[in-house]
Formats: C-alpha cells, sequence, structure tokens
C-alpha cells in the first residue's frame, strides 16, 4: 500500500455507479434471464475502464474496478461458490423499523431491492475462478489506459459474507465462517498475486449489530465480531499487512442511524484486523465527532487511517476546505505520512441503487482531491 511523504494520497471505498447497459446486464443474470455472455464480458471491461478514467479525471490516487462485474459487494459471492441459494430477506434495520413510511418512501425513491439475499444451504466451495480473474484483467487494463498511483481490489470478507447470506446448513456460526474461510482465501491470495492492494470489506464489524446480526445482544455481538476478526486474520495469513487494508461501516444508506453501535466499543477489534489500512465513516453527521475516539485510542504503528472525508449518500457536495480540515485533525493522530483520504462508503454498493447522482459522485470525489491539495499544503508548508 503505498504511502506518500510528500502529499496526502486520496482513494474511495471500492463501489462506483454502473452505466444502464452494466446494470441490465447485471440483473438479467442475477434473475436467471437470458443474456449474451461475449456482450456481458464486453461490457464489464468498457465499465472498468470508463470507471477508471473517470477516477484518475477526478484526481484519485489510488483506484478501483469501481465493483462493476457485482451485483453487490457482499452477494456476489453466490455467485463464486456452491453452497448458497434462494432468497431469504432480513427483518428492517433497527434504526428504520419503527418509520415504515420511511422505508416506503426510500423504495419509491431508490427502486425495490432486486438482489438475491441467498442463503446457505450446502457445503461451501469455490467454484468460479474465473470471474475474478476477469476482473483482475480489466483493471489492469484499464490502469495500463489511463494510469494510477495504485489500484485496489474489493472482498467480502468472511464475516460480511455470514451477515449477508444467513446460515441454514452449518451447525454454528463459527463453522459456518470457517468455510467461507477456506472457500474465500483463494480469492484474497489472488488479488495480492495480481499485484493489487486487497481491501477487505467488513461491515460485519459496525453495520451488522442493527442488521443482520441485530438478534444478538451486545455482549454476543461483540464476541462474534471477535471471533470474525480472528477468522479474517487467518484467511489473509499469507498477506502482508502493508498490501491490505479494511472498510467498517455502518450502512450506506439515509436513516436515523440511531442504532449504531458506538466506535469505542468495537475499535479495539477492529485494530486486531491484519490490514495495515483502515476505512471508516467519518463525515457523515452520525460519525462526524468519532475523530476524538481514534485520538484517545492506543493504536499501532503500522495503522494507516483512511477516514471518510466526503459522504455516499447525500448530493451536497463537501467543501474542500472542510476536507482540508478533517485530514489535518487525523494527521495530529498518526502523522501526515498514515492519513490518506477516502470517502464513508461506495457509491454502488448493489448495482442500480444510490442516492447520489452518478456525475455528483465524481463531483465529489474532485472536491476530495482539492481537499487533500489544501491539507498537503497545511501540512508540509507548516514543517519548513
Amino acid at each position: 500500500m503505498k504511502l506518500s511523504t510528500e502529499r496526502i494520497l486520496t482513494t474511495h471505498v471500492g463501489s462506483l455507479p454502473r452505466s444502464t447497459e452494466v446494470v441490465e446486464l447485471l440483473y438479467k443474470k442475477e434473475n436467471s434471464e437470458a443474456y449474451d455472455a461475449t456482450a456481458f464480458d464486453a461490457a464489464m471491461a468498457a465499465g472498468v475502464a470508463a470507471a477508471v478514467a473517470k477516477q484518475v479525471a477526478a484526481g484519485v490516487d489510488v483506484v478501483s474496478d469501481g465493483e462493476t462485474s457485482k451485483v453487490g459487494y457482499s452477494t456476489y459471492v453466490k455467485d463464486r461458490l456452491s453452497g448458497f441459494a434462494g432468497h431469504h430477506p432480513r427483518p428492517p434495520h433497527l434504526d428504520l423499523a419503527p418509520y415504515p413510511e420511511l422505508r416506503e418512501a426510500m423504495a419509491r425513491m431508490l427502486g425495490k431491492q432486486a438482489f438475491k439475499r441467498a442463503g446457505c444451504v450446502g457445503p461451501i466451495a469455490l467454484v468460479d475462478r474465473a470471474a475474478m480473474q476477469k476482473d483482475v484483467a480489466n483493471l489492469h487494463a484499464a490502469i495500463g489506459a489511463h494510469g494510477a498511483v495504485e489500484a485496489f481490489m474489493n472482498a467480502a470478507s468472511p464475516g460480511v459474507i455470514s451477515a449477508f447470506q444467513s446460515n441454514h446448513y452449518y451447525p454454528s456460526h463459527e463453522s459456518y465462517v470457517d468455510a467461507i474461510v477456506a472457500a474465500m482465501k483463494p480469492e484474497y491470495d489472488a488479488i495480492h498475486a495480481a499485484g493489487l492492494v486487497l481491501q477487505l470489506d467488513c461491515p460485519d464489524l459496525a453495520m451488522a449489530r442493527h442488521t443482520g446480526f441485530q438478534e444478538l445482544s451486545e455482549r454476543e455481538f461483540l464476541e462474534r465480531a471477535e471471533y470474525q476478526v480472528e477468522a479474517l486474520n487467518h484467511a489473509v495469513r499469507d498477506i502482508p499487512a502493508d498490501r491490505m487494508r479494511m472498510h467498517i461501516c455502518w450502512g450506506n444508506y439515509e436513516g436515523p442511524h440511531d442504532h449504531d453501535i458506538a466506535l469505542e466499543k468495537i475499535l479495539a477489534i477492529v485494530l486486531k484486523g491484519k490490514p495495515a489500512g483502515i476505512l471508516f465513516e467519518a463525515a457523515n453527521p452520525r460519525h462526524r465527532h468519532e475523530w476524538a475516539v481514534w485520538h484517545s485510542a492506543k493504536l499501532p504503528e503500522d495503522k494507516v487511517l483512511i477516514p471518510g472525508c466526503i459522504a455516499s449518500t447525500s448530493n451536497y457536495v463537501e467543501h474542500p476546505r472542510l476536507i482540508a480540515e478533517q485530514l489535518c485533525q487525523y494527521a495530529q493522530i498518526v502523522g501526515r505520512e498514515r492519513v490518506i483520504a477516502g470517502t464513508d462508503c461506495g457509491f454502488g454498493s448493489f448495482a442500480g441503487y444510490s442516492r447520489v447522482d452518478p456525475a455528483i459522485a465524481y463531483k465529489k470525489l474532485e472536491a476530495l482531491a482539492a481537499g487533500a491539495a489544501l491539507a498537503t499544503d497545511k501540512l508540509w508548508r507548516s514543517s519548513r
């Protein structure tokens, strides 16, 4: 994972808006409708190329493939692993449950979520290596054409897979997660072997408290989170820490978020994760104040903080001065060389669903780059 001794670098969480063509093809595949496989592959390659070009133009240093080929950041695994089938909807999020009219309004605005929440109904094993290999090839081709300081590729963590795809087969949650680890390790290793930074998406360590694992008590949730970090570390045991980053969040949706578990309750567990980089929500009104929690924490010297400086659920374009102010706050905690400017979450966690207009998403990334430049000027100028 590249760091800089000269300026604040920029990145984002991973997912970006997909084109209409890409979304239509993804949902044809999702719904087992007929589609042209050659046209599908061509559309995904073109979509990745366009996403990388736009990121570079916006001033993003560490780019991704936009998760173009994935209908959902956590649900895509059902197409690559055996053992998943059906659709198993979960109860409303705890913060949204008391507000049925809000849930209806969100459905009208975004459309009803058409992706499948498959359940684990049989033994899990890796059955499709080609999909990930195509993702890697598409990203390498796009970088070759458009350039970038560095590139990363997302992969669902074992914990978030278990939070989205409920277990109906294994005798315990732990045995379920262990099976996921064995099946997902080849994907993690292959991303690293391809020379890309591996990003593990880990909303299970925060969001799942009021979503996928809402039936647990707080103590039970924290015990589960602890186990899932141990499982994650086992899955990436052959990858250097400085070639990985992990993303935690409390849910990429506009809602009350008054059931979000406090950062101070989970931070010690998060810090046990092997990846050196940590991406986290820090821009939205529910978590903006938590820079003070990071300030008070005993952070390992190898950790790199990648705070979200722009919100992923609002069409407001953040002012570069606010972004710079936030980056300077985190630089005071760990030093300027260990801070990278990031986003709260992705702009397309599930294909076709986003509150943010696609053009504005890139406008916000431009603001991120402008804010990083202002922070760079202040942090490096002040040291002269």
